[in-house]
């Protein structure tokens, strides 16, 4: 067996494992420091930039799961946010990246998948018409408004620490 090799591979799902919990853990702290903003028909969540690390790498859609599910628990739906915030977000990860794996430029794989998202937020929409009978349209336009301006506002900070830090590595 070639141990150098075993531990190289070790090393990098250790390394994964924790950029892994790194990204969990901020979205969930991003989310709750600033949980008056972060839920609702109106919402502006600043946590959704993390969304964007899906794009430099798969690992980061797991993270972004996560930090979603666990924070969801903390919401006043927690019941409903849990596994459909959950799923919706894996699954729009997924969808993002896929999308805009082909194009090369940075800026434009970024307001992709902000409108990837804005458009997704019917599943937030869904949830709040079902549980406090909001209507469904007006609340998909305010959440589908504050989830283009959470990922506007996150998207120049994740394309300006992606300038200093690789977030493909």
């Amino acid at each position: 067996m070639n141990t150098q090799a075993y531990r190289e591979t070790s090393r990098t799902s250790t390394i994964d494992l924790t950029k892994i919990g790194l990204v969990a853990a901020l979205y969930v702290a991003v989310t709750l420091i600033l949980s008056v903003i972060s839920f609702g028909a109106i919402q502006l969540r600043l946590s959704e930039m993390f969304n964007y690390l899906a794009i430099f790498h798969k690992r980061y859609i797991v993270a972004v799961t996560l930090g979603v599910v666990i924070v969801n628990f903390l919401s006043p739906m927690w019941f409903l946010d849990v596994p459909v915030g959950g799923i919706a977000t894996f699954l729009v990860l997924i969808l993002s990246r896929a999308v805009t794996k082909n194009i090369k430029n940075l800026k434009v794989k970024m307001a992709v998948t902000a409108i990837i998202f804005a458009l997704s937020m019917f599943t937030v929409a869904g949830q709040l018409y079902i549980v406090f009978d909001l209507p469904f349209w007006v609340t998909y336009v305010t959440v589908g408004i504050g989830e283009l301006l959470s990922m506007t506002i996150g998207g120049i900070i994740i394309y300006l620490v992606n300038k200093k830090v690789d977030l493909a590595k």
